[in-house]
């Protein structure tokens, strides 16, 4: 009888725990959401009056748990305008947005972010310093208003979809066409990933053509480094034809005891028939991370850009990048 009593009392025990454990899980949580990035630049020779002090861009928001796998998220993005003529600070909602993730199926609506290149993004993991080559040189947003789905078939693939306006989060609706991409993920080993996407963006308009997006990834992440490299083809740009642009960008990165990392990037910037010559370019970047803690980091770094264009010279400049956040 003592024993029986003393088993059931255990179950009872490891009952109570479990069904404790299951409602922490549960409980809701929430989160700021600070990131700042800022630097200081210094341009040499030609470049040699562009210098300063410079606040990029920061992110503040919120982000809540309700439990369940359901979750919330607002973000707001302080940045520049695009308008070289406009120096005041602009204010957009980055995210706004619903998430559900139940098992091997993740749900998100609202503002999100869009999957176009954002893993590319992380994976580069240096966007306080420069964004990915897609984002860099205007292949896509890094969100818009739609929904998106994404499913993990075993450990070694996965896929998802999305469909968005097409105009970013920039933007209200302008015009009547979506955008709709799918992506594929493999990892044949662990830490190496293939990243395989496409997307048709339509146009909306009488005259204009659809956007086309197609995009290629390979990379291999160590903890004591990363080495990544994609291709990246977009016709139509701008919704104008034969307007084709593409490129690839390859990066890596060293880690050194005592939280110090050394990257390096190369980017390749191409136009059909030279239609967008005066920006077409090959840029160059090498430097160095120290991480000042758990929330700051410094990047000081050396930059050249390679014009394609006849007769343009190339620059150089040296910066140093901060970024605060959690």
């Amino acid at each position: 009888m003592k024993t029986k009593l003393i088993m059931a009392g255990l179950l009872t025990c490891i009952g109570i725990t479990a069904h404790a454990q299951d409602a922490k899980a549960n409980e809701p949580k929430g989160k700021a959401i600070i990131q700042v990035f800022g630097n200081f630049h210094s341009g040499f020779g030609a470049e040699n009056d562009d210098r300063g002090f410079e606040l990029d861009r920061s992110y503040l928001g919120y982000e809540y748990r309700l439990g369940d796998g359901l979750s919330v998220k607002g973000v707001m993005d302080i940045g520049k305008s695009s308008d070289v003529s406009d120096y005041q600070r602009i204010a957009y909602i980055k995210n706004a947005l619903v998430s559900w993730k139940k098992g091997n199926i993740t749900l998100n609506g609202g503002l999100i972010s869009t999957t176009q290149f954002n893993f590319q993004e992380k994976f580069w993991g240096y966007r306080y310093i420069m964004k990915s080559f897609q984002d860099e040189y205007k292949f896509g947003s890094s969100a818009d208003l739609g929904i998106s789905v994404a499913y993990k078939f075993a450990n070694w693939i996965s896929a998802d979809a999305i469909i968005v306006n097409g105009e970013g989060y920039k933007k209200v609706q302008k015009n009547d066409g979506l955008n709709y991409g799918l992506g594929v993920t493999l990892t044949p080993i662990n830490g190496f990933n293939i990243r395989l996407y496409g997307a048709l963006n339509e146009s909306g308009d009488e005259g204009k053509k659809d956007i086309t997006n197609v995009a290629a990834f390979i990379g291999y992440k160590h903890e004591m480094f990363t080495i990544g490299a994609e291709y990246n083809y977009m016709m139509n740009t701008s919704y104008n034809e034969n307007a084709d642009l593409s490129g690839y960008s390859v990066y890596a990165s060293v880690n050194i005891p005592k939280d110090v990392s050394l990257y390096a990037r190369f980017d390749d910037l191409f136009s059909k028939n030279d239609w967008n010559i005066t920006k077409d370019e090959s840029t160059a970047i090498l430097g160095a991370q120290f991480k000042l803690g758990k929330y700051v980091k410094i990047a000081p770094n050396f930059r050249m850009s390679m014009p394609k264009a006849d007769n343009a010279k190339n620059s150089y400049s040296a910066y140093v990048n901060c970024y605060f956040g959690f």
